[in-house]
């Protein structure tokens, strides 16, 4: 989140300006890092914490009160951990993007950074997608990977996924707003074309930049 909101009010020089401007950064935590930053930045911040005992479909229905009142062209979700029910994905169906700290589909859900050093894996990575009901499954956009090392723990990897993280969310984004990238037929659509698998970042078609 942390990028997206500086890129969107001081890009650094090594980005072009961005195409999209925060309007709003809305949290169910209070004391969420990310309001204090987009707070900083002079960004609207909202919390809109669950009632106790409240069920997914009602804090919905909140929180799509307030997304409306904003109205928002995309909605981007960062360390946002509750489950949106089906009836909010589809209300903003093609509207909403994630990323995940995986190589999706492998590793979806929780812990994913205990689970790649569990299996010993070589590769990590990180994930942009659209929201559907799915948990992690919709459509996948752009990946980044990056090497595990020996002697890394969760920590250590984590930071490193964090990194390609920073790089890969605000280039999403940027394609959105940019009317390059779009979600039709169950999948990711970029400058026209269906994308079969992932934009890999880095990768030399340069659709990446």
């Amino acid at each position: 989140m942390r990028a997206l909101v500086e890129q969107s009010t001081t890009p650094p020089a090594a980005y072009p300006p961005a195409p999209y401007r925060v309007s709003l950064v809305l949290s169910d935590q209070p004391h969420a890092t990310g309001l204090e930053i987009a707070g900083g930045l002079g960004i609207e911040t909202r919390t809109l914490p669950a009632v106790r005992a409240e069920q997914r479909a009602s804090y919905d229905r909140r929180l799509a009160e307030v997304i409306d009142a904003a109205a928002p062209s995309l909605i981007v979700l960062a360390g946002f951990m509750r489950i949106l029910s089906p009836e909010f994905v589809d209300r903003y169906a093609g509207r909403i993007l994630n990323i995940h700290p995986s190589l999706l589909p492998k590793f979806p859900g929780l812990h994913t950074h205990r689970s790649v050093l569990a299996t010993g894996e070589p590769v990590h990575g990180a994930t942009v997608h659209f929201v559907t009901a799915e948990l992690d499954g919709g459509p996948r956009i752009i990946q980044a990977s990056v090497p595990v090392k020996p002697g890394d723990d969760e920590s250590t990897l984590a930071a490193r996924v964090q990194t390609v993280e920073h790089q890969i969310y605000p280039e999403a984004v940027r394609w959105y707003c940019q009317g390059r990238l779009r979600c039709r037929g169950g999948l990711a659509w970029l400058d026209g074309v269906a994308l079969e698998e992932p934009v890999q970042y880095g990768a030399a078609d340069g659709r990446d930049r």
